[in-house]
C-alpha cells in the first residue's frame, strides 16, 4: 500500500513505525527537518520537506498514485486542509486526519466530515485514545491491555503471570482451556518473551512471566484473573507524571470513580501545570522537577497504588517507572513512543509498557486491512492483531467449516459469536449468516486472511 504520513512527531513517528512492518510504501511530509532526519534514519521511508496541506508539496510526491493519506500534525487546520487538497485535486481514496480540539469533535459538527463538506474518512484523537486505553488498565487493576469487541460485550483482555506459585502451573493449555468453558472463557494467545505460542493440540504448560490474552465476556474479567492468581484491589491512590491531553483524559476519569481517594499530576512546566489546575476539580496538581525527592514526597509517590507516566519524553516515563517498582504493591504504567524500550517490561515486577504506536494505529487498523472488519486492534509491533469479522448475506464463507478457510497455523479463530453465544468448540461449526469471528492475525499472515474474508 502506498501511504502518505503528514507529520514526523511523536504520533506520526509511531504511526510509521507499525507501518513500516508492514509491506508498504511510506512518504513522510514534515516541516522540520530534523524530525524528518530522525524518523528517515530509523525507518525505511522517503522523507520530504514542507506543509502536507500545500497542493504542490502534495503533486511533487505523487499523490495521485497514493492509497491513504494519514495527516497527523499538530495542527488540526493543517490536517484538515490536506485532506481536502488529497480529496479535490488528486482524489485519494481514503483521508485520515487527526484532530484534537474539541471544538471540530463537538458531536453537533458531526456533518461536517463528508464528501461535500470536508472530505475526510476518518478523525482520530491519538491522546484520548491513549487515555481510554490506559482507562481501561485503571479499572482493571493487574491487566496490560483490554481489547473490546461485540460493542463491549465480550474483550479479550491481558494479564502477566507474575508469581510463582501460579494456579493451573501443572496442567496443559488444552486442560485449563476445558476448565475456562464454564466460565465461557478462553485463553486464545500467550507471549513467552518475543515467542507467540497459539492454542492448538500441542502440550504447553505455564510459566512464570507468561503474557496471557484471555477472551471472556465483559464481566467475567476479574474472576478469570483471580482464577489465575492475579487478585489486585481497585486503586485508590494514583500518581500521573506530566500535564497534557493524556492525563487531562485520565484525572477527569479517576475523579469519577468512587473507589478513588486520591489523584495527582506532577508537571515540570508551571504554565501546563496552572492551565491543567483550572481545569479539573478534585486533582492536585503539582508544578516542580518530577524526579524531585520533595515532590515525590507531597505528591505521596512512595504511598500510591498505581503511578502513570505519560510525559513527552520516553526516558523520564521509564525511569519514573523504575522509581515505582521499588514500591512492591505499586502499579507502573509507562508510555513510549520507541520500539527499542518495548521489552523493558520484564525488568520490573509490575511495569507495563504502553506501546504508543501500537494505540494509534489501533484507531485506524480497519482501515488498513480489505475486509469487513468491525474492530481491530495491534496487539504488538511484530506480535500480530486481534479482528472481529462480521459475515455478510453475501459471504463467500456461509456454510464453511473453520478447517475449510484455511486459515494460516501462525493465526487462528479465536471464537465465533452467534447471537449471544460465543461458541469456543470449531471442529463441528457452520458459518452462517451474522456470525461475528474473533481472530488473532500474525504480521505474516495479514495479506492472506485479507483474501480469504476479502470484501
Amino acid at each position: 500500500m502506498k501511504i502518505v504520513v503528514g507529520g514526523a512527531s511523536s504520533v506520526g513517528k509511531s504511526i510509521v513505525g507499525y507501518l513500516s512492518l508492514g509491506n508498504n510504501d511510506i512518504v513522510v511530509v514534515d516541516e522540520n527537518s530534523a524530525k524528518l532526519d530522525e524518523i528517515a534514519k530509523e525507518y525505511d521511508v522517503q522523507p520530504v520537506l514542507g506543509s502536507i496541506s500545500h497542493p504542490d508539496i502534495q503533486e511533487s510526491i505523487g499523490m495521485k498514485n497514493m492509497d491513504m493519506l494519514i495527516a497527523v500534525t499538530d495542527s488540526d487546520e493543517i490536517n484538515m486542509i490536506a485532506c481536502q487538497v488529497a480529496y479535490t485535486l488528486f482524489n485519494v481514496p481514503r483521508k485520515i486526519a487527526r484532530v484534537d480540539s474539541q471544538y471540530f469533535l463537538n458531536p453537533l459538527w458531526n456533518t461536517l466530515y463528508n464528501e461535500k463538506s470536508l472530505p475526510i474518512d476518518l478523525v482520530i484523537t491519538p491522546d484520548v485514545e491513549i487515555g481510554k486505553f490506559i482507562t481501561s488498565l485503571y479499572n482493571l487493576p493487574g491487566s496490560s491491555a483490554v481489547f473490546p469487541f461485540l460493542k463491549n460485550k465480550i474483550n479479550v483482555f491481558a494479564f502477566r503471570l507474575r508469581d510463582t506459585d501460579i494456579p493451573f502451573i501443572k496442567f496443559s493449555l488444552n486442560h485449563i482451556n476445558q476448565k475456562l468453558k464454564d466460565s465461557n472463557a478462553k485463553i486464545v494467545l500467550i507471549m513467552r518473551g518475543n515467542r507467540r505460542i497459539i492454542p492448538n493440540n500441542e502440550e504447553v504448560y505455564l510459566q512464570r512471566n507468561d503474557l496471557i490474552y484471555v477472551s471472556c465476556y465483559s464481566d467475567k474479567n476479574t474472576e478469570i484473573m483471580r482464577l489465575f492468581g492475579v487478585d489486585h484491589n481497585p486503586y485508590e491512590k494514583t500518581v500521573i507524571f506530566g500535564a497534557n491531553t493524556i492525563s487531562y483524559y485520565l484525572a477527569s476519569q479517576i475523579e469519577k470513580d468512587e473507589n478513588a481517594a486520591n489523584c495527582c499530576i506532577i508537571e515540570d512546566d508551571a504554565v501546563k501545570a496552572a492551565k491543567m489546575a483550572e481545569k479539573l476539580n478534585n486533582t492536585a496538581v503539582i508544578s516542580g522537577e518530577m524526579m524531585s525527592d520533595v515532590i515525590l514526597q507531597d505528591a505521596g509517590f512512595a504511598r500510591a497504588d498505581v503511578s502513570i507516566a505519560v510525559t513527552d519524553k520516553d526516558k523520564d516515563n521509564l525511569l519514573i517507572s523504575l522509581l515505582a517498582a521499588k514500591n512492591k504493591e505499586t502499579q507502573a504504567l509507562s508510555l513510549v513512543n520507541s520500539k527499542d524500550y518495548n521489552q523493558l517490561a520484564f525488568n520490573s515486577r509490575n511495569n507495563v509498557i504502553i506501546d504508543r504506536s501500537v494505540i494509534t494505529i489501533s484507531a485506524i487498523l480497519h482501515y488498513l486491512r480489505k475486509a469487513r472488519i468491525n474492530e481491530a486492534y495491534s496487539v504488538g509491533r511484530g506480535v500480530g492483531e486481534f479482528w472481529e469479522i462480521r459475515l455478510g448475506e453475501d459471504s463467500v464463507n456461509l456454510g464453511k467449516s473453520i478447517k475449510e478457510l484455511k486459515i494460516p497455523e501462525d493465526s487462528s479463530v479465536m471464537l465465533i459469536a452467534r447471537n449471544d453465544t460465543l461458541i469456543y468448540d470449531l471442529d463441528k461449526q457452520r458459518l452462517e449468516p451474522n456470525d461475528k469471528i474473533l481472530l488473532f492475525v500474525a504480521p505474516s499472515d495479514i495479506r492472506d486472511i485479507e483474501r480469504i474474508f476479502y470484501l
